[in-house]
């Protein structure tokens, strides 16, 4: 008995002896702004947020991924992901980051590639930008706005960052109206918010809500905007729901802003508007604007040289989809709410500029 004991004893002594000779890292509290991204199919670059209480490494396993800065980078930085442009299916990735003995990821999903047969309607044009929507999330190219009811136009709607009122699948972008719990919610997105693009032909396939109170939109608004209506806005589409299947298309800038006349607005009735998908577009150019239903040109809107007040038009504008629930012109004749929930569905957006 005896001798067995100090038989384990002298045994438990060695195993203690050889667990101390191994060095474990130490585990680090790593935080990350942004721990999933989606990332349109043309690729591009997005900054996220990284800090650790140790220094640490970020690095990407996918070929078609990198990260900047590379090597060690400190407690804090500004991680810098490049995604190349992508030809093929929707892809994952992910961005590893590595401080002492921890890990962490950020998780990456990149849009499918575009159709190389994408042409547009005009000729000596070249697509430039376009959203598919043949992924499952909104890609980063998007930019949510957030904002309480009553922000602009009277309008009654919470716009909000969650995927109940912006969601992506089966190749279309859905954008919902919904009362959620008696709080009225729906999403308005940017597209390229930070650039934009200055002139070109610009088209959205769009299906239409139904109900009174619904205002649906595909317009545009200056990315270096200061005031209203000065610096221009492009209404490319809209239609608000009591006056249903009517599409209007108009301008606005400080020689003509809300007067109606046939010079800055025009309207078409489209029968099935809330029922199929239809063509809005909008031909750009240093002299004019004309604009497009399905092909048919119902408006368009020449520089009359004057500057500024008649033509804040040369200037990079940015494409904005949204649906409103009331407001100044949706509100008109009242709401219903046994319409909602009300889905504004985008089969694409698509930009052109000349070659």
């Amino acid at each position: 008995m005896i001798l067995t004991s100090l038989f384990a004893v002298a045994i438990g002594i060695m195993a203690c002896s050889k667990e101390t000779d191994i060095t474990y890292a130490p585990q680090q509290s790593i935080t990350i702004a942004q721990k999933s991204l989606s990332i349109g199919n043309n690729g591009g670059s997005v900054n996220v947020e990284v800090s650790s209480d140790h220094e640490f490494t970020a690095y990407s396993p996918d070929s078609w991924l990198s990260v900047s800065p590379t090597g060690s980078i400190g407690k804090s930085a500004t991680l810098t992901i490049t995604a190349e442009a992508n030809t093929g299916a929707e892809r994952t990735g992910k961005v590893v980051i590595r401080s002492g003995g921890s890990r962490n990821s950020i998780n990456i999903i990149q849009a499918a590639g575009q159709q190389d047969d994408i042409k547009c309607p005009l000729s000596d044009y070249e697509l430039v930008w376009n959203d598919e929507f043949n992924g499952s999330k909104v890609g980063a190219d998007w930019t949510w706005e957030v904002q309480p009811a009553g922000w602009v136009n009277n309008e009654l709607q919470n716009y909000v960052q969650d995927d109940k009122v912006a969601q992506v699948g089966n190749g279309t972008l859905k954008i919902n109206l919904i009362n959620d719990g008696g709080t009225i919610k729906s999403a308005r997105l940017y597209a390229r918010k930070n650039t934009g693009w200055q002139y070109g032909y610009i088209e959205a396939s769009i299906k239409l809500p139904k109900g009174k109170g619904t205002w649906p939109a595909f317009w545009m608004m200056p990315v270096n905007f200061k005031s209203w209506p000065g610096d221009g806005e492009i209404d490319i589409m809209e239609e608000v729901g009591y006056d249903a299947n009517v599409v209007v298309s108009t301008i606005h800038c400080n020689k003509y802003n809300n007067g109606g006349t046939a010079i800055e607005s025009a309207r078409k009735s489209v029968p099935t508007a809330q029922s199929d998908f239809h063509k809005y577009a909008m031909e750009w150019t240093k002299d004019y604007m004309t604009f497009y239903v399905d092909g048919e040109k119902i408006l368009t809107y020449n520089n009359d040289g004057s500057g500024k007040d008649a033509w804040p038009f040369d200037a990079a504008f940015y494409p904005i989809l949204n649906l409103a629930w009331g407001g100044a012109w949706g509100g008109q004749q009242g709401l219903d709410e046994s319409y909602l929930p009300a889905t504004m569905e985008v089969d694409y957006v698509r930009v052109f500029q000349k070659k």
